[in-house]
């Protein structure tokens, strides 16, 4: 195969995901909703995910926290995924597998909404995040792909990309994401 071959291959991939998404825009509206709600009755947005859901995590917290598309006022969301030494010594002294529960038990509320974001829906240090937030009486989203894994049985609100194909859910996931700061800015 050659390298238009291989583009061409990806895009019709990502055009096929894309499309699937159609029957989740119900679910990524309801997800937006209860963001307004969330800033409505005083709470933030706590995202958390690994690699490049670590990446989407801040990604999507910096433009719910600076702006989308429009000038407004600052809306509270943090990325669980960007303060090295919480994560470093929270790992060395509890496990990796804590690194996101241990920072939803200090900073969230009942008021708050928490963003799991992981491709499999399986990954421990999400699924710990999760359950913290659970316990807590936060409201809890999972961004997943497959079959939502663990954390499908655990949110209130499952957005599970129709593909097990971890770069088209990351495709889709940024897609959601943005989504979701466009319907939250309205």
């Amino acid at each position: 195969m050659n390298n238009i071959e291989n583009l061409s291959a990806a895009l019709s991939q990502h055009q096929e995901v894309m499309e699937k998404l159609t029957a989740l825009l119900p679910d990524i509206s309801a997800v937006a909703d209860e963001l307004r709600a969330c800033m409505a009755r005083g709470g933030k947005i706590l995202l958390m995910g690994n690699g490049g859901s670590a990446a989407d995590s801040q990604h999507i917290a910096a433009e719910i926290v600076g702006r989308y598309k429009k000038e407004r006022r600052g809306m509270p969301a943090i990325a669980l995924t960007t303060d090295t030494s919480i994560l470093t010594s929270v790992g060395n002294d509890y496990g990796y597998d804590y690194i996101f529960a241990r920072q939803v038990e200090a900073l969230c509320t009942p008021l708050d909404v928490v963003i799991g974001i992981t491709t499999s829906g399986n990954s421990a240090n999400v699924v710990r995040g999760i359950e913290t937030a659970r316990e807590i009486g936060a409201t809890t989203v999972g961004m997943t792909g497959g079959n939502g894994g663990i954390l499908a049985k655990l949110c209130d609100y499952n957005l599970i990309m129709p593909s097990s194909d971890t770069p088209r859910i990351q495709e889709a996931h940024i897609f959601i994401g943005h989504s979701l700061c466009d319907l939250l800015e309205a």
